[in-house]
């Protein structure tokens, strides 16, 4: 625990750190913090900050910077999670007023919207597939050989699926095969589907069968990242945004990292706390969506350490309870 005087001095370095993104002096904070202390005895506090692990000095003759401890200690410290300007929350509250259309563009949508609020690279993951209903499938006939299945999900995701075909079928044969299958699969899980019964025609039970077996395939969780150019100008280090950027490209990564952070219990993580080495000058803010009262997906923002966390907080926390609203709404 530190004392009222160094958790004062902590917080306007990282304040400061975070606005200009240069070392901060003792004498700076002497004149501009309103920590009420002499420049010396802001230079004292600063150097057992430091010998604590919260402060880092980067050239000897420099100020100083947080450090991820210190970063750690300042959100951990926040009292309210910071709000959201009027220009901001007007813009939430018009973007979901005239969000839609199919949930896949919805969710493109919302992650450069929270990206455009933050200025950091944007995460939406959707709903998982296997956890919705099958709100109606059709079969439609691309040639005699090729059909198209084409699911509308409950929670307005759509899943197509291209089947090719052992012999020809006609558009007559293949209606009747969607109709078959709507009928038997309609407000079924799309996770566990269950067993269709037979049409008395071989050729329409082998099609109905394999699109039955098609949709049932898992799919990857639907990812969107919004605002990956923005980490270029985070970053003084080209090597870092290569690897910050070929990071975001990992679809598989993306998701495991945002539900581990949800899964230890955290809002926040910074740095190496990531535990994804390429991400270790980053950090993450997150927070899940429910829709209907159930856990659905999250959305987070990724930026450097030095990103503004209040800021950040608020934007998440404020898209995230809209974007469920709306998802729930339908």
């Amino acid at each position: 625990m530190l004392d009222d005087r160094k958790a004062a001095i902590l917080r306007a370095v990282v304040q400061e750190y975070i606005a200009t993104g240069q070392p901060v002096g003792s004498k700076h904070l002497a004149e501009t913090s309103g920590v009420g202390a002499s420049p010396a005895t802001i230079r004292n506090e600063m150097a057992a900050l430091e010998q604590e692990g919260y402060l880092h000095q980067p050239h000897t003759s420099a100020g100083r910077v947080p450090t991820d401890r210190g970063y750690r200690f300042f959100v951990d410290s926040m009292t309210e999670r910071g709000s959201l300007d009027a220009g901001r929350s007007q813009q939430i509250r018009s973007f979901f007023a005239t969000a839609h259309g199919a949930l896949e563009q919805m969710l493109h949508d919302t992650s450069q919207l929270l990206s455009d609020l933050t200025n950091y690279a944007a995460v939406v993951i959707g709903p998982p597939h296997e956890a919705t209903t099958v709100r109606s499938v059709q079969l439609v006939g691309l040639s005699s050989r090729v059909v198209l299945v084409v699911a509308v999900l409950s929670n307005g995701a759509i899943e197509r699926r291209t089947l090719e075909l052992d012999g020809e079928l006609g558009d007559e044969q293949v209606g009747a095969a969607s109709a078959h299958l709507n009928a038997h699969i309609r407000g079924a899980s799309l996770g566990v589907l269950p067993p269709v019964p037979s049409t008395g025609d071989p050729r329409l039970d082998q099609l109905v069968e394999s699109a039955r077996q098609a949709l049932g395939v898992e799919s990857e969780d639907p990812v969107f990242v919004g605002g990956a150019s923005r980490m270029a100008a985070a970053f003084d280090a080209v090597e870092t945004v290569r690897q910050v950027l070929r990071t975001l490209e990992q679809q598989y990564v993306v998701v495991t990292l945002l539900r581990d952070v949800l899964d230890r219990g955290l809002t926040v993580a910074i740095g190496t706390e990531l535990g994804v080495e390429p991400l270790s000058a980053c950090s993450v803010v997150v927070a899940s969506y429910e829709v209907e009262g159930e856990p659905a997906g999250s959305i987070g923002v990724l930026g450097p350490t030095r990103m503004n966390y209040p800021q950040a907080l608020a934007a998440v926390d404020a898209v995230s309870r809209r974007l469920g609203r709306r998802l729930s709404e339908g």
